[in-house]
């Protein structure tokens, strides 16, 4: 490998591109989806303007890919692969703009080594690979703005048609962030202080530039407003609720130590620990640098917000959430691995070890991980003896990574999946999601809970009634006595599905027959389904 110069970094970071592209296809096509992809797949199959849970961007696209590769894993995962490879493009397009050429190729690299990154926001069925990808774009065409314009007077900046052209671009940029995630307020509150604490940038303030960038944003959110304007504003108050304190405030610092802890594995650790020294090093060189500034009030407020909110509602395991603030820092993150492999010594000797270390732990990783996923090999000492030991859990935590395809075997055995008569349910969201996805959307599906989140949207229970169902859980009866069995005439349990992996079973799920689908007996307006069955709105008043 020839040394890395400024020539060079570029064609360095299309062969990083390509050759990690062609390995996550092969990561998408042959591992199964995981319980919130499974969850979303009728989404991508009954495209809608917006949705619950999120905006409807990677619904859409997806929607486009399985038309092309068919209704399987690399169809609905494709454009999180792709988009993942233009991510990394901008972010070296935006470090080299802020730093060095080099300094982009290390920011790329480190990326590329980080957990969350390379594998579930790289290939996954999720709205962060639309998310990031459209960030970086709006950052991109920001940056175009604002720096390296120095031999052109305020008033050329001001009024020429590239500049137009750039403030166009940045919200079209936003808008379809907008449709990503709703994350996109963070960009624009950054953009803002960033040019509110610049003194040569405040001009913008009084330009009519960033007004209109808004206003395409606001065109482009209208199909999220008018859906959520047509439900009862259900998803802004779903995800406002989960920021929330609940019934009564209080203060848990354990969720507070869980999250940096569980970001800092999301990200590695010794990936995590040189990104947040980058954070205080941006904040430290803010009124010095308009780069550090820029990564610094793009980075902070995912980071922090998504932190301290933890302190009283529970987040549970979105850790990657703040991922958006530690892209911002792989930009100096980069100039500062350059800088030290650049000066030698001791300290570049040292950095070329980390890397090395962090690229073999990140492959090693990844490549047993997902073998175990698919195989499962591992049964001496592996994940499942890893959660056992430290949660007392008796089940793998890779099966959750494998599709349920045991239950389309029983389906097709018992006669269900012919049996228009029939439709399929479990007692939460997630296994209704896996259940779902097994069947491959041939049999409607209803989430029998208080929490069925999208899944109240996608099938109108009211078509239903009368019809049995086949109901499955996991170790989970009470839900069974609880929440179905005032809904059918009677539930009669048959025997388990048996998830097998490599010929081991892996698991066990509970299989219930029920028969003459109606209203519950009991008064639940607790459950969506109730209420949809009574004819009103799932959510909402």
């Amino acid at each position: 490998m020839k040394k890395l110069t400024e020539v060079n970094a570029a064609s360095y970071t299309i062969a990083l591109i390509l050759i990690t592209f062609v390995l996550r296809i092969f990561i998408a096509a042959y591992t199964g989806l995981g319980i919130g992809e499974a969850y979303y797949f009728r989404g991508a199959v009954h495209l809608e303007l917006s949705y619950f849970d999120q905006p409807p961007l990677f619904f859409w696209l997806s929607g486009i890919t399985i038309k092309i590769f068919g209704l399987t894993k690399l169809g609905l995962r494709f454009p999180a692969v792709v988009l993942f490879a233009g991510t990394s493009w901008f972010l070296f397009l935006i470090t080299k703009k802020l730093f060095t050429a080099k300094a982009g190729f290390w920011a790329v690299v480190v990326m590329n080594l980080s957990a969350v990154f390379t594998v579930a926001i790289a290939c996954w069925f999720q709205p962060d690979a639309p998310l990031m990808f459209f960030w970086l774009a709006s950052a991109y065409f920001i940056v175009q703005l604002m720096f390296g314009r120095e031999n052109e007077s305020l008033q050329e900046i001001r009024n020429s048609r590239r500049t137009w052209l750039l403030w166009i671009m940045t919200g079209v940029c936003l808008g379809l962030a907008t449709l990503s995630k709703y994350h996109v307020l963070f960009i624009f509150a950054g953009v803002f202080l960033f040019i509110g604490t610049n003194k040569d940038q405040r001009h913008w303030l009084w330009h009519p530039g960033p007004y209109v960038a808004i206003l395409i944003t606001i065109i482009f959110a209208t199909p999220v407003l008018w859906w959520n304007y047509n439900n009862n504003w259900a998803s802004f108050v779903f995800q406002g609720s989960r920021a929330g304190t609940g019934s009564k405030f209080q203060l848990h610092i354990d969720w507070f130590l869980r999250s940096i802890l569980l970001q800092s594995v999301w990200l590695l650790p010794w990936i995590w620990i040189p990104t947040v020294r980058e954070l205080f090093r941006s904040f430290k060189n803010r009124l010095t640098s308009k780069a550090y500034s820029f990564s610094f009030w793009l980075s902070i407020l995912p980071i922090v917000f998504f932190t301290i909110v933890t302190l009283w509602a529970d987040l549970q395991y979105h850790f990657h959430w703040q991922a958006p603030g530690y892209m911002m820092l792989f930009i100096p993150l980069g100039f500062a691995i350059d800088k030290k492999i650049s000066e030698g010594g001791l300290a570049g000797r040292g950095t070329r070890r980390w890397l090395r270390f962090s690229a073999c732990f990140t492959v090693i990783t990844i490549g047993v991980l997902s073998i175990h996923m698919v195989t499962g090999f591992w049964q001496s000492y592996g994940p499942k003896w890893v959660v056992h030991t430290f949660h007392g859990d008796n089940v793998d935590p890779t099966i959750q990574g494998i599709d349920y395809d045991d239950i389309m075997t029983r389906f097709e055995k018992e006669g269900w999946l012919q049996n228009k008569k029939i439709f399929a349910g479990s007692t939460r969201w997630w296994l209704t999601g896996k259940e779902d996805w097994a069947l491959k959307g041939k049999k409607e599906v209803i989430c029998f809970s208080n929490d069925p989140r999208n899944l109240a949207f996608l099938v109108d229970p009211k078509t239903l009634l009368g019809q049995d169902a086949i109901i499955i859980v996991q170790d989970n009866q009470p839900s069974v006595d609880a929440d179905v069995k005032s809904y059918f005439d009677s539930v009669k349990q048959l025997p388990d599905i048996e998830i097998v992996r490599h010929g081991i079973v892996e698991l066990h799920l509970q299989v219930y027959y029920c028969t003459n689908f109606h209203q519950s007996m009991q008064a639940r307006p607790d459950m969506p389904l109730y209420r949809q069955l009574n004819g009103l709105p799932p959510f909402g008043k």
